[in-house]
């Protein structure tokens, strides 16, 4: 009798084996869904937003609306009416002071900076053209204004840096030209006036 209650002892039950491997499976299942769940986050990666990056400014709490206009070499056009055109894009459309003022707290704060942003998140082989417009006058007064062309990949240089004067409400002048090849290198900087303004 000892003998038989000892086998009995040793004996693996199948029951308990089922339900351990059950266990393990379902242990395995949840650290496959948290793997899943939680992918490793990529570090060091940028994705490039822009090839080239225009900027336009004048004078911080100058009241005044100074619009940008960019033509591609397919004779696409960005302005403040048409925000997107081929690869180019109006990121801010500054208007002076105009809705440059927000409440935080019931008191006014108001953000002096005056610029506008395009950028060019693709390129064509061909010339670029940067206007100014001086849309809307609030003082009368002339504005100087500040424009830049940034080429940003494969690093950062200055294709073109300069200023001008609008002397009065609905001047248009030509702030840049510049030429790119097929490999996106810029070949060519000029000033030559062109009106694209007159266009619309």
């Amino acid at each position: 009798m000892a003998v038989l209650r000892k086998r009995r002892h040793d004996e693996i039950d199948p029951f308990s084996d089922l339900l351990f491997n059950t266990l393990l499976a379902f242990v395995m299942l949840f650290a496959v869904a948290l793997v899943v769940m939680n992918p490793k986050a990529k570090t060091g990666v940028i994705d490039a937003k822009a090839e080239f990056i225009i900027t336009v400014t004048w004078p911080d709490l100058d009241p005044n609306d100074i619009d940008a206009w960019v033509q591609d070499p397919a004779g696409n056009l960005v302005w403040f009416r048409s925000r997107e055109a081929g690869m180019m894009h109006l990121d801010r459309d500054d208007r002076g002071l105009a809705n440059d003022t927000i409440v935080i707290n019931g008191q006014k704060v108001v953000n002096p900076l005056n610029q506008e942003v395009v950028t060019i998140r693709g390129f064509a082989p061909g010339e670029y053209t940067v206007n100014l417009h001086y849309y809307e006058s609030h003082d009368g007064k002339p504005v100087e204004v500040t424009v830049s062309v940034v080429k940003v990949n494969p690093r950062a240089e200055v294709v073109y840096y300069g200023s001008l004067k609008l002397p009065r409400r609905g001047d248009e002048a030509t702030a840049v030209r510049f030429s790119v090849d097929r490999d996106g290198g810029v070949t060519g900087v000029n000033t030559l006036a062109k009106r694209l303004v007159e266009r619309i």
